[in-house]
């Protein structure tokens, strides 16, 4: 099932927001203001996640998109890339019997085939095993970028429907790599930076933007909260006015 999209029609709008999507930023200079080498910090990261399904489960958001390694972070050190990689595996390794036991489904979508075989079948071994979950569905993007996404998009839609002249959003909508979510009613971006980054360009449209100053390390259940109370103070007009808005809320 895809979900349309906000440009076409006016989403229904909850006091929690049902998709959060988060740049977990930070982990390095969480890590190098104590001392530590910048791995410590991803690895400290790991548990950030835990308590953010957990918040988000207690909240009852239904889906909660992260994300871990983007197309253009292969220009790291490779020392580093290398530690992510197998930071990876091993939380892949620890996490999905948890997530699984939790009925949180798990997935991971971007350009995986530069990964290595055993970490491309560490995740679909994990994607399998919790497909049927439906109480949090919980996506990595790693190796994403948005540009790559629409880009994919485009091309599969060509080869699945190369008789079309005239390609209108509807078209292209179902073949990016999370048709499967509804477009994020919430942006977290930790670590103080206030830019996107390549990060879900299409379904980010509407959606509304929270930055914080605090590395990811340290976004627990309090930052969580503050960014959900924040995310209730906006008025999510979708191109309306507010007049209009108030108006659909006597209505209803």
């Amino acid at each position: 099932m895809t979900d349309t999209s906000s440009t076409e029609a006016i989403p229904a709008v909850g006091a929690i927001p049902r998709h959060i999507a988060v740049i977990m930023d930070g982990n390095g200079r969480w890590a190098t203001k104590r001392f530590m080498p910048r791995v410590a910090g991803h690895t400290k990261g790991v548990d950030a996640v835990r308590i953010m399904i957990e918040s988000c489960i207690e909240q009852e958001v239904r889906y909660l998109t992260l994300f871990a390694f983007s197309s253009e972070n292969w220009r790291r050190p490779e020392e580093e890339v290398s530690i992510l990689m197998r930071l990876f595996m091993t939380a892949l390794e620890r996490e999905v019997s948890r997530m699984h036991a939790n009925d949180i489904c798990l997935k991971v979508v971007g350009d995986l085939s530069r990964f290595s075989p055993a970490l491309q079948k560490k995740i679909r071994d994990a994607e399998n095993k919790t497909a049927r979950n439906d109480r949090l569905t919980v996506t990595i993007c790693a190796n994403y970028g948005g540009r790559w996404d629409i880009v994919q998009a485009m091309n599969r839609l060509r080869a699945a429907q190369p008789e079309l002249t005239q390609i209108e959003e509807q078209h292209l909508t179902p073949y990016l790599s999370m048709a499967y979510a509804p477009e994020p009613d919430l942006f977290i971006r930790t670590g103080g930076e206030q830019r996107i980054s390549n990060f879900l360009l299409w379904q980010l449209a509407y959606t509304e933007l929270y930055f914080t100053d605090t590395f990811w390390p340290d976004f627990g259940r309090t930052e969580l909260m503050a960014a959900i109370q924040s995310y209730q103070q906006r008025e999510r007009r979708f191109g309306r006015t507010s007049e209009q808005l108030l108006e659909s809320k006597k209505a209803s």
